[in-house]
């Protein structure tokens, strides 16, 4: 799972977007971050795709949501990697952990904010415990449909900057 920048930087095409692929699921972040190879540093790597990610639409996040599972499943609706499906089981781990009045509860409110939002709810769950996945599950649904996808897509980027990290072993 982990490469070093040098090798991500020295690996064909289809293999570096692959591996880039495994950290967001956004064809076109993906495509824009290839024409950044190679990364002269972890810090140009994790620039570009803060830069890159800004700069995408509304359908470019929701192709990446949906490389995400719902909080508590561990399938998403696209196709992901093992590597990709080992980082979100690893990034919800705190949450599996929840008694099951709480794993209904976030089934019920990850249902509602569907219904709510079109979209799943994205959180960047890591370090989170099922509580507080709820508490923010439960004030987001508040949010206006405009500042609540916003507010996915900076939770998707958090979460391309973890995987980034864990990709080239610079694990913060």
């Amino acid at each position: 799972m982990t490469v070093s920048l040098a090798t991500l930087n020295a690996m064909p095409g289809d293999e570096a977007a692959a591996k880039l692929r495994d950290c967001c699921g956004s064809t076109r972040w993906i495509e824009r971050m290839m024409r950044e190879r190679p990364f002269r540093s972890t810090e140009h790597l994790l620039t570009a795709a803060e830069t890159t990610w800004r700069h995408l639409a509304p359908d470019d996040w929701q192709e990446a949501f949906a490389h995400h599972p719902r909080i508590g499943e561990r399938r998403p609706r696209a196709a992901v990697s093992a590597a990709a499906s080992a980082w979100s089981a690893k990034e919800q781990s705190l949450a599996a952990l929840a008694d099951e009045r709480v794993r209904d509860e976030l089934a019920r409110g990850g249902a509602d904010y569907e219904r709510r939002f079109g979209m799943i709810y994205i959180v960047c769950a890591t370090g989170l415990g099922a509580n507080d996945i709820l508490a923010d599950l439960r004030r987001r649904l508040g949010n206006e449909p405009e500042t609540e996808q916003r507010i996915a897509a900076a939770e998707q980027a958090k979460i391309t900057i973890l995987r980034l990290r864990k990709l080239i072993g610079h694990e913060p």
